[in-house]
């Protein structure tokens, strides 16, 4: 049930009949993966925590840093220094305090990154590198959990969303491979702040509609965002049969 207190602060999401009182008594009892608490999972965790989804797993091993602060706008001036996962703690807690915080202060390794997907209904990867993106990737195949993807450096950003709970959804491996680690960090090739703040509110919100059960995920679906003229595409992505990663869950 919710109480009266929970009834008004979501009253404005209650109002939608996408939501209404079940969508949000489904978010209530749900359960998210924030890995990389920087400038995507900066907006991803306040959305998220403002909805009142009922547990936030926060994971980054990293402290904040001054130069974060033009774009990781979960974090402040007094916070530089602070691990990123107990600056998150610190505001996440005074902006909501009825959603459950879980810290993953550490580098997570494959048994850690294994058992941390398990806990949890919904991944978001809020990372900056391959490797992690990929090592999430294989962990939500893997357990079956749909993990909501985002990127950003430049003036560009990439989303989708990942599901292999559908037959049809391709994983991170289908669209990617395995990347290269020789792509440039935003600390190289440079960001501005306001499209990482864009391409994390979408994750929150595609995060939200699977929780929810409401509306149509970005699976199959790769939304590309140009900054410089403020223009969107859309592409379709399939299901690689070959695919190392998810083929063998199809049965391929």
């Amino acid at each position: 049930m919710l109480s009266d207190q929970e009834l008004l602060r979501y009253s404005r999401q209650i109002l939608l009949p996408q939501v209404d009182v079940d969508g949000q008594l489904r978010l209530k009892r749900s359960r998210a993966l924030i890995v990389g608490l920087g400038g995507l999972g900066s907006p991803v965790a306040l959305y998220l925590a403002a909805a009142g989804v009922g547990e936030l797993h926060l994971a980054d091993f990293d402290s904040v840093d001054l130069t974060n602060l033009q774009r990781q706008v979960l974090h402040d001036t007094p916070s530089v220094g602070q691990g990123k996962v107990d600056s998150a703690l610190a505001r996440l807690a005074a902006l909501n305090p009825e959603v459950v915080l879980r810290p993953l202060r550490g580098a997570l390794d494959a048994d850690s990154l294994a058992a941390a997907v398990a806990a949890v209904d919904l991944v978001l990867d809020c990372s900056d590198n391959f490797a992690t993106r990929e090592a999430v990737n294989a962990a939500c195949v893997a357990a079956g959990k749909p993990l909501v993807s985002g990127a950003a450096i430049r003036l560009e950003g990439q989303l989708s969303v990942f599901d292999p709970r559908s037959e049809g959804s391709p994983c991170y491996h289908c669209l990617y491979g395995h990347g290269s680690e020789a792509e440039l960090t935003c600390s190289e090739a440079g960001v501005v702040g306001p499209l990482v703040g864009l391409v994390g509110s979408l994750q929150a919100l595609e995060a939200l509609k699977l929780l929810a059960g409401f509306g149509e995920p970005l699976v199959g679906r790769l939304l590309l965002v140009d900054a410089l003229t403020s223009r969107f595409r859309e592409l379709r992505v399939r299901r690689d049969p070959q695919c190392p990663v998810c083929g063998a869950r199809h049965g391929q």
